[in-house]
């Protein structure tokens, strides 16, 4: 946890709420399934001072004047593997993060990971995967008391995992999207804007603008910044315990550069509005405030917010649906009030909205 992080969370009592605050009702029909397209022509709800259904592309004149926009630019790899045991087992292996900076030999590379795989039970220490590119080897170094297992991989000539999964990998879709990844998926379960490879999820949020759409956006005169923050398979575990008090928050890369942090401060000075594009830009920005201000850096994140937060930074929130009993309901929940948001969600379902990762989005102001 970083200083900024830390100061955060000590300035800011949470209040005494329990899983259940953050319950509603959904017809499984709505959950989302295939992206519309064009990406701007999803519906957009507005939570201001009332509610108001609009269409992503209206996104530019809903804004303040001169608004900093600040998004995501992790990109989504093709994280998921078939792999088989030397008896002939399939084993999909689902590639995290890596643990160890490629290292170059003269007969090739390797790199350790920290991966999940189904089954995982029977894996032992030392095993060989065999991967369906059969130049790349596997070996089970340890299990974590996580869940998660240690991996070596290595090969010939100069590649990394990175490579190997753009060949061979599937593209992870969410677990409530209940049909098997798409070539097409590769590009619309991705933002325009991706560039740093890391991410096991899409930062959603970001999936509704196109090309032409930031255009429109910057001609009017709203700027643009970018953070970066892997979103990691942990932001589609369930909170297992009903007292929030309880929860263990799963650790997330990030990294925000100086040219950033000085874009925010700068904005911030001339009182114009920070417009974050989703969640993950959110706990970035508001992991890395302290005593003297927004500082650059990169490292790991586990900031849990929730209603009693104070936010330091962020003035509007472009954001999708979100599970319930989710940790990303309970942060929109604390940024725009979390009857507000329940009430935003009754419309939307009312209204036949499309949720989670290929769904629709909400506009949304403090509460």
């Amino acid at each position: 946890m970083s200083d900024g992080e830390r100061s955060v969370m000590e300035e800011s009592p949470t209040m005494a709420m329990t899983l259940s605050d953050f319950d509603y009702d959904l017809p499984e029909e709505l959950v989302a399934q295939h992206p519309v397209s064009p990406r701007d022509a999803s519906r957009l709800l507005v939570v201001k001072d009332g509610l108001s259904d609009r269409v992503f592309r209206d996104l530019p004149g809903l804004l303040p004047s001169h608004s900093l926009i600040v998004f995501n630019d992790t990109r989504v790899f093709p994280a998921r593997l078939e792999a088989h045991r030397q008896s002939g087992g399939r084993v999909e292996v689902f590639l995290v993060h890596p643990l160890s900076e490629r290292k170059q030999q003269e007969d090739g590379w390797q790199e350790v990971w920290d991966v999940l795989c189904r089954p995982a039970k029977r894996l032992r220490p030392g095993e060989q995967l065999l991967l369906p590119d059969r130049e790349i080897r596997a070996e089970v170094l340890s299990k974590t008391e996580e869940g998660s297992v240690v991996m070596r991989f290595s090969g010939p000539g100069r590649g990394d995992m990175f490579q190997v999964s753009e060949r061979i990998g599937a593209v992870p879709l969410p677990p409530y999207i209940k049909r098997r990844a798409e070539q097409r998926d590769r590009e619309t379960y991705q933002t325009v804007f991706a560039r740093n490879n890391g991410a096991v999820a899409a930062p959603t949020a970001g999936l509704h603008f196109t090309e032409e759409l930031l255009d429109q956006l910057a001609k009017i005169g709203h700027e643009f910044a970018w953070v970066t923050l892997h979103v990691g398979p942990g932001t589609f575990r369930p909170v297992q315990t009903d007292n929030l008090d309880d929860h263990v928050m799963h650790s997330e890369r990030y990294e925000i550069s100086e040219e950033t942090a000085a874009r925010i401060r700068a904005a911030k000075k001339d009182g114009r509005a920070l417009v974050a594009v989703g969640t993950t830009v959110v706990r970035v920005l508001e992991s890395c405030v302290g005593r003297g201000g927004l500082a650059a850096g990169s490292g790991w994140t586990d900031l849990f917010i929730r209603p009693g937060f104070q936010f330091h930074l962020v003035d509007a929130m472009v954001t999708n649906f979100h599970l319930p009993r989710s940790t990303l309901l309970m942060l929109v929940s604390a940024f725009a009030g979390r009857k507000r948001v329940l009430e935003a969600y009754r419309h939307a379902v009312e209204n036949r909205y499309r949720f989670y990762s290929y769904g629709d989005a909400m506009l949304l102001f403090p509460g």
